[in-house]
């Protein structure tokens, strides 16, 4: 991939080392390695393999490639590399055009009480922002920030849902815990640290999301602007650029979502997904799902389909997708594909499987309604009841069912490998292989460019 720019040497550590009361300035550039539990280290190597497979499998859609060639075209030239492409771009490019890979895709990890995903944009920022480190970036630095990242995100997140009306994309908060991260590898003041904070959150993209879901496009959830808006944020910070308060972590109203900063890790309560739709599809897909496997239901024999769930599900209603977007927030497709195929991932996407007859034919038989009752009790919890009914007349029900690898009962680390190998499967397969080492041995890695240079091959 050729020579990285010149590092310059650095300090080892923030001058207000970490102490029992952090504020959030001191959270970001004092918390290390050796500071994080067993469980959080693990949790952020779970995120990392999680959702770099997430950007991998969604490299082969169309949003990954108009916004790589972009990244390459306008924001191009720079000390960050796209990955499976081989350009450089600007850090904030390829933060935008990894981060709108892992949105094109809709596999990667998220946090139920924000209604969106953190990583999909903490994790390009931070890899994206490598190359602006006054030193070498360790894989255990990496790692550490983004659990820093995520936190940060995640906060912000649950503030600005309990004090704005209106209902916003991941990129308007995720673009915080980006700013973070970036705040952290350019080793910006306190005060320059805040204004990034408040930069990131003036520009974070406030994505109307209930749009997308009604006409559902590329836009999708705004992370890869999230990881933009994020990345630029911090870098004019570093520059003199001004900007207070950031009104998510900073102000009266945010001080009860950011107490406990470094005891109390949101990070370990993601949620991951086995299937490439929208999580609020995902409970009416286990349910189907566990009725098929239980009782041997063969998908031509099935007769009618009715789901019963939450509010924000049913709105996913367009039955007859014409892209994958489409696809991926539509509950009809959704339970449809996954009783003719058995699995829900980017072979079950693509345009073609659009037209799949088996798929329309069972779309066709299937209703679907609001519950009040299961309404009340999002975003905290999700749940689904199915009924299917076959042609021999047979009916068969399962309740309160919700999506699967929720916080309470989350993957097993071979389940997640096991993910990542599925969504890498087109690799070729020694590369796949020395990606998934890497990553999985990431805290070991003496310089983290080794995995951005692994990832980056075309």
């Amino acid at each position: 991939m050729g020579d990285r720019r010149q590092q310059r040497p650095g300090p080892e550590r923030w001058p207000g080392r970490k102490c029992e009361s952090m504020n959030i300035t001191t959270f970001i550039h004092a918390t290390y390695w050796e500071d994080l539990s067993p469980a959080v280290q693990t949790q952020t190597t779970r995120c990392l393999l999680d959702t770099l497979g997430a950007g991998i499998g969604g490299r082969a859609t169309d949003t990954a490639r108009i916004v790589h060639d972009f990244a390459a075209t306008c924001l191009g030239g720079g000390d960050a590399l796209l990955w499976q492409d081989g350009r450089r771009a600007s850090p904030a490019g390829a933060a935008l055009a990894n981060g709108a890979t892992i949105d094109s895709l809709d596999i990667h990890d998220g946090f139920s009480l924000c209604k969106g995903h953190a990583g999909a944009a903490v994790v390009p920022a931070a890899l994206a922002s490598v190359g602006l480190s006054a030193g070498t970036t360790t894989g255990r630095e990496l790692l550490t920030s983004l659990a820093i990242g995520y936190e940060i995100a995640l906060r912000a997140g649950m503030c600005l849902h309990a004090t704005a009306a209106d209902y916003h994309g991941s990129g308007s908060w995720n673009a915080l815990g980006c700013a973070a991260v970036v705040a952290r590898r350019l080793r910006l003041s306190a005060e320059q640290t805040l204004a990034a904070l408040a930069i990131a959150e003036y520009h974070g993209p406030r994505s109307p999301i209930m749009r997308c879901v009604a006409h559902p496009t590329m836009l999708k959830d705004g992370c890869g602007w999230g990881a933009l808006v994020g990345v630029t944020a911090a870098q004019l910070a570093g520059l003199g650029f001004t900007g207070r308060p950031a009104d998510t972590v900073e102000t009266a109203a945010a001080q009860p979502y950011c107490d406990r900063l470094g005891e109390d890790w949101h990070f370990l309560r993601l949620y991951f997904k086995p299937h490439a739709v929208c999580r609020w599809a995902q409970p009416a897909v286990e349910a189907v799902l566990q009725l098929q496997r239980e009782h041997g239901i063969a998908a031509d024999a099935i007769a009618a389909i009715r789901i019963t769930t939450f509010h924000e599900a049913v709105c996913l209603a367009t039955r007859r997708p014409r892209t994958s977007d489409e696809a991926q927030y539509s509950l009809p497709f959704s339970v449809a594909a996954v009783l003719a195929h058995g699995t829900l991932g980017p072979d079950q996407l693509t345009e073609p499987a659009l037209v799949d007859s088996r798929v329309l034919r069972l779309i066709g038989r299937l209703e679907f309604q609001e519950c009040p009752d299961l309404s009340a009790r999002f975003p905290a919890r999700r749940f689904a009841h199915a009924t299917i009914t076959t042609t021999d007349g047979r009916s068969f029900e399962a309740r309160d069912v919700e999506a699967r690898w929720d916080a309470g009962a989350p993957p097993s680390d071979a389940e997640l490998a096991e993910k990542f190998r599925w969504l890498a499967q087109k690799l070729p397969t020694e590369r796949g292989r020395s990606l998934e080492r890497t990553i999985l041995g990431c805290a070991a890695l003496a310089d983290a460019w080794q995995l951005l240079e692994l990832l980056a091959e075309p």
